[in-house]
């Protein structure tokens, strides 16, 4: 809508001021730059977010495998769960004693956190380890790199937006302060006679 109430700002109008003509320009500057320049940078920014996580993904398939544990026994929760209310995913999970074997063929033993509900000894349950045996957090999916890759695409053509949007607007800020600096110098040359035209005084 403001859109629409500035094209005034274009017409012939012997009230138009330059400075009118120079605001609705920056206007149209800014719409294009951010219809352009924003989508671009975001797609160059998500590509390579979506190269370098999809490298990410890559390597930590080749660095972690996904192994059989046995559980020896299973042990207290940790003092640091002491909120019953914080209970959301940890319920299926338990923290045992288990024991592995590495994708080196040397074999492990420590305390991990299982997916069992109530695990017994000898139950088998599967996790994650880096090639040496020791426990490495599940590797990254390809489809959530993806997500995180358009995200942060979007984002920086959101802060390009915004950037720009802001520069205009404290150029037009700028502008008006200008033009009421101007008015109140000429109102300072006209204040003394103004209302005394034509009385002789």
């Amino acid at each position: 809508m403001r859109a629409i109430s500035g094209l005034w700002r274009w017409r012939r109008n012997p009230l138009r001021r330059g400075t009118d003509l120079a605001e609705a320009w920056m206007g149209l500057v800014a719409l294009l730059l951010i219809l352009v320049v924003g989508p671009v940078i975001g797609s160059v920014i998500g590509g390579v977010a979506q190269d370098a996580l999809q490298r990410s993904v890559q390597e930590q398939r080749e660095s972690r495998q996904l192994v059989t544990a046995t559980v020896i026994r299973k042990l207290d929760r940790s003092l640091l769960d002491t909120d019953p209310e914080t209970s959301t995913g940890r319920d299926l999970r338990s923290r045992v004693l288990a024991d592995w074997t590495a994708p080196d063929g040397t074999t492990h033993e420590g305390k991990v956190m299982a997916d069992l509900q109530t695990p017994h000894r000898g139950d088998h349950f599967s996790m994650w380890t880096d090639l040496h045996g020791r426990t490495a957090a599940r590797p990254l999916d390809s489809a959530t790199a993806t997500t995180h890759a358009v995200l942060a695409g979007i984002g920086a053509a959101l802060l390009v937006a915004g950037v720009i949007e802001g520069s205009r607007r404290f150029a037009v800020w700028r502008m008006v302060r200008r033009r009421y600096a101007r008015w109140d110098q000429a109102w300072d040359r006209a204040g003394p006679d103004w209302g005394r035209t034509g009385t002789g005084s």
